[in-house]
């Protein structure tokens, strides 16, 4: 792993234990990238509870009860969306706190309004409100992905920091 991700990794590791708190995630473009970034760390499973890997949209229904309707209203890749699947994840995990990605990492899926690096993020606390954010990042699909890891730690430790 590159030694930046390791380093945000590491802090959000250590700003999660201080707090005793525990993470579980949701990810779809990203495929797991992010899981795979934190228990990267030794001792992870101390503030690292689980990832769901929701690519398509019946997993993002059947494993994180995301609407039906807001996926067809919004698309896959909304604010809407992944505030559902933050707020899932938090319903199906015993973590105090939640993220969730999913974005158009390309070079295909660009769709009418959102573009290539459209990627779109929830942090959710128990019992709090969710934030959501949406960026669009540039490069090839591997840069995206690799933005959206980032951005999606950044948020987690900016949320309990």
């Amino acid at each position: 792993m590159d030694q930046s991700l390791n380093n945000l990794s590491k802090e959000l590791g250590s700003t999660l234990q201080s707090r005793g708190m525990m993470l579980a995630v949701a990810e779809s473009c990203t495929g797991g990238w992010v899981s795979q970034a934190v228990t990267a760390i030794s001792g992870s499973s101390a503030w690292f509870d689980r990832g769901f890997v929701t690519y398509s949209n019946a997993a993002k229904n059947e494993m994180l009860g995301v609407k039906l309707s807001t996926l067809q209203e919004f698309g896959a890749v909304s604010e809407e969306v992944v505030r559902e699947m933050a707020e899932g994840v938090l319903k199906n995990s015993s973590s105090e706190i939640s993220l969730a990605i999913s974005g158009i990492a390309g070079p295909t899926g660009a769709t009418d309004g959102k573009s290539i690096g459209t990627v779109c993020f929830a942090w959710a606390l128990r019992n709090s409100a969710v934030k959501t954010e949406q960026y669009l990042f540039s490069g090839d699909r591997e840069s995206v992905r690799y933005q959206s890891v980032v951005m999606a730690l950044k948020g987690v430790i900016d949320m309990v920091g």
